[in-house]
């Protein structure tokens, strides 16, 4: 089925401000694009569970698991990155350990090398990600698209930069060439990091330190996905309580002055918080990304949610 023609590259990275719902965002958008006969792959690296718990599953193990189907044969399968696995595969691809590379998880050898470089984590973790990227079976790339639930965005340009973190620790060899390849597949045409955010200050702001620190990297940024956007429930403007009562009586409701007062005060509240959405807005429109707004779930995130906020997205 190729490419969607309105997501056209082929990795999807998802950041975000801890609690801004990046992992349903990116579950989401793994669906809409599956949708059609497509497949996708969608990873979690941070050892969270958050896909698991999205879909109603147990943990998933280090496979690729069928995690739903979707319109027209579509699927989507997803993938939990354990460092260490994914350090055992690495060492059996590339110096083909077999059993002695398993024997080193009696020795505690994988702890040390994660713990005392979490550049070379970092670089497995984005490894995997470029091999199901890549990856093709009889000449056809087996997944359609890969999103990538990534680390939130006050870590996503370390997480992401792998080069320079493991320059500091190896000089040859094939970590180097690995993560020199990840580095090449993260700054291509075939990625674009998707920064979702709340219409609040401080995911705001951590979304504009992020596009601007991604943008310094030269690693693409794609859309600014706004999560649980409200519809505006009052016209710009102020409302008065005389308008107030009006609409009480109209509605044959009870019009006391201190339920009128105690409603003028609410609408005014609502207003205020608006003006404040509004301005939010503008700064992120000023940052030359597509934005794109996402509904509120009012019955939370499950899967008829997800469906919803694929559908939009696709539309996006």
């Amino acid at each position: 089925m190729g490419e969607h023609r309105n997501w056209p590259e082929r990795l999807h990275v998802v950041t975000g401000k801890g609690g801004t719902g990046k992992t349903s965002v990116a579950a989401a958008l793994a669906l809409g694009l599956a949708a059609g006969g497509r497949r996708t792959l969608l990873v979690e690296v941070e050892g969270r569970q958050g896909i698991a718990q999205l879909f109603g599953l147990d943990p998933l193990p280090y496979a690729e698991k069928r995690v739903a189907t979707t319109s027209g044969g579509g699927e989507v399968r997803a993938l939990a990155v354990d460092p260490e696995e994914a350090l055992l595969e690495y060492l059996d691809m590339f110096y083909k350990l077999g059993a002695a590379g398993r024997a080193l998880r009696k020795v505690g050898a994988i702890d040390f090398a994660t713990t005392i470089a979490p550049g070379l984590r970092d670089v497995l973790l984005t490894g995997k990600v470029k091999e199901a990227t890549t990856r093709s079976h009889d000449g056809r790339r087996v997944y359609d698209a890969v999103v990538l639930d990534a680390p939130p965005t006050g870590r996503v340009g370390r997480f992401l930069n792998v080069t320079e973190e493991t320059a500091r620790l190896v000089k040859v060899g094939p970590i180097k060439t690995q993560s020199e390849s990840v580095a090449a597949l993260l700054r291509s045409p075939m990625t674009a990091v998707h920064v979702v955010t709340l219409l609040e200050e401080m995911p705001v702001q951590e979304s504009l330190d992020a596009i601007g620190e991604l943008t310094a990297l030269q690693i693409p940024v794609g859309r600014v996905l706004v999560n649980s956007a409200r519809p505006p429930l009052l016209p710009a403007g102020r409302v008065t309580k005389a308008e107030i009562k009006r609409g009480l009586v109209a509605a044959g409701l009870p019009a006391a002055a201190a339920t009128v007062s105690q409603l003028a005060a609410e609408a005014q509240a609502h207003l205020t918080r608006r003006e404040l959405e509004q301005s939010l807005r503008m700064e992120l429109t000023e940052m030359g990304r597509p934005v794109v707004e996402l509904p509120l779930l009012p019955d939370g995130v499950d899967r008829a949610g997800l469906e919803q906020l694929a559908t939009h997205l696709m539309r996006a």
